[in-house]
């Protein structure tokens, strides 16, 4: 049997990646989130922890050990040296932790979650990029609603990612995301059909 073909997913923060990453799993399609990948290696024993910490510093620790991912996040996206250098660290073994969980898979294609693919170089490691778009004052909006995040600090990191233009040129496939639910669900349906069309026909 030959490898899954490989969805690349990507999208700007709020735009809703792990909604449609997630109607493609209630489909039977695997999904690999590399985001979650991450949160796992830099747990009190994961294979990033201590370079993490050692990078970033201590004042990233809640009193139990464990990384506050809201106070790194602040600090990455006002230290954009810092930023590439625990993406140095991190993104390698997210990959090859990736690559390992891809090696299992017996479906015909898989969703590799990836917020920052267009960032970081990642369409490398995938056959097709579907990007999950919405306007800029929606992902936002959004994003405000979600984490209780200041406008200010999500437009800083909207600043820090790939522009909304940027992605839409590097797109096979793109997932409006601005109307309803119902809308979103047939537009996972429609490509489902043609990702399971694409890994046959290879």
């Amino acid at each position: 049997m030959p490898p899954p073909y490989r969805i690349g997913l990507t999208g700007g923060i709020g735009s809703g990646k792990s909604t449609v990453a997630a109607l493609f799993e209630k489909l039977g399609v695997p999904v690999i989130d590399a985001d979650a990948i991450a949160r796992r290696l830099v747990e009190p024993g994961g294979s990033a922890y201590e370079q993490v910490i050692a990078l970033a510093g201590r004042e990233v620790l809640a009193a139990d050990g464990r990384l506050r991912r809201d106070v790194l996040r602040e600090v990455v996206f006002r230290n954009e040296a810092l930023r590439k250098q625990l993406e140095a660290v991190l993104h390698p073994l997210v990959y090859a932790e990736m690559e390992a969980a891809i090696s299992n898979i017996t479906y015909p294609y898989c969703i590799l979650n990836i917020p920052l693919l267009v960032e970081t170089g990642a369409a490398a490691h995938v056959d097709r990029i579907l990007v999950v778009d919405i306007p800029e004052d929606v992902q936002i909006a959004r994003t405000i609603e979600r984490d209780g995040t200041a406008g200010e600090e999500v437009r800083r990191i909207i600043a820090a990612q790939a522009g909304r233009t940027e992605r839409l040129q590097v797109a096979d496939d793109v997932i409006d995301n601005s109307r309803d639910t119902g809308r979103l669900e047939e537009q996972v349906r429609t490509l489902h059909a043609r990702y399971l069309e694409l890994a046959a026909d290879r």
